[in-house]
């Protein structure tokens, strides 16, 4: 079965094609970065329109890297949520049109459940059960996976996400947009030990975090007059962050009696938390997981592939436009 996937939910467009039996047939990815550059932030409304314009060049483009027809596609998926409201309808719509004139199924496809099945497209793919810990601009949760829609959130961020923190601080140390990997590759050059921050919520029980303290902690010390260099306070901050995830995954880990860790998302290609999560699953006798660093990013690899475990298993939507910016993982149907 092949099955193009189309990615939306933000300012990145992706479509990518899968087969169920040769794996993953060709991608393409267009980022928005230079688009919102100029206002520091993500503009739906551009967003929106960027995705309408990008999706059918994509497209176009995926299908002859493939090397097959348009009508070899056998079933169409797209990000249905969580995201941007107005991003989602564009590849929505773009995945619905298609796959009525093909008169093939179509399949809405969580966002986040593509970021977690993204290192099945891996050559070496984790076996069941694992600890997941799905961790980027928007989201940051922990989650027991014992199959595909067999998920249970252990914890989630009460406020911040962990990538969201890593760009406010960074846009207020005034590092280029966006300012979560000037922020990692600034803190290669300074001392993770020269500023004293928190490990938020790593003081009580549980697996929930909190990122928002710890963004203000380092900002504050940012506005000091004696403010550390901005390598330090980059590094001291990336530390805390990588030392909090990790310190939730162990916790989670012991409590559900996994040894295997996965880690997924856009924050999942930073260096410093690879070679820490790395450390920590030697120390458990366990083994860590992730996706490729392209497939890190909001990429249409990861919803071809959840689209085509789900159309595959059989699983159907009424015709129809459906988008759900705000979804429950926990919600989906097991297979």
């Amino acid at each position: 079965m092949i099955v193009l996937g189309i990615e939306s939910s933000c300012d990145e467009t992706g479509v990518a094609l899968y087969d169920t039996n040769r794996g993953l047939l060709a991608h393409a990815l267009y980022s928005q970065i230079d688009l919102h550059a100029l206002y520091g932030g993500v503009v739906p409304e551009l967003a929106s329109r960027d995705h309408i314009q990008r999706l059918l060049p994509l497209t176009n483009d995926v299908i002859s890297k493939a090397g097959i027809q348009l009508s070899d596609i056998n079933g169409v998926s797209y990000t249905s949520g969580p995201g941007l409201a107005g991003a989602l309808m564009a590849g929505a719509l773009m995945a619905r049109s298609l796959a009525w004139s093909l008169d093939v199924p179509a399949l809405g496809v969580h966002h986040m459940e593509g970021h977690l099945l993204a290192p099945m497209l891996e050559p070496n793919p984790p076996p069941y059960p694992f600890v997941c810990l799905l961790v980027s601009g928007g989201h940051t949760l922990l989650v027991r996976v014992d199959g595909i829609g067999q998920y249970r959130v252990l914890g989630e961020s009460i406020d911040d996400a962990a990538g969201e923190a890593f760009d406010k601080t960074a846009k207020m140390m005034g590092l280029p947009y966006p300012g979560g990997p000037h922020l990692a590759k600034l803190a290669e050059k300074g001392d993770a030990k020269a500023v004293s921050l928190p490990r938020p919520m790593m003081d009580r029980p549980g697996l929930d975090f909190s990122f928002s303290g710890l963004k203000t902690a380092a900002i504050t010390r940012y506005k000091l007059d004696d403010k550390p260099s901005d390598e330090d306070l980059a590094a001291s901050f990336e530390s805390a962050v990588v030392d909090t995830l990790l310190g939730k995954c162990a916790r989670a880990m012991k409590q559900e009696s996994l040894n295997r860790l996965v880690i997924s998302g856009g924050v999942s290609a930073n260096q410093h938390l690879r070679a820490e999560a790395g450390k920590l699953c030697k120390k458990l006798n366990g083994e860590v997981y992730y996706p490729r660093l392209e497939f890190c990013t909001d990429n249409g690899a990861m919803i071809a592939l959840a689209g085509a475990f789900r159309l595959q298993a059989g699983e159907r939507e009424a015709l129809g436009v459906k988008i759900q910016p705000r979804w429950s993982l926990e919600s989906l149907p097991a297979l």
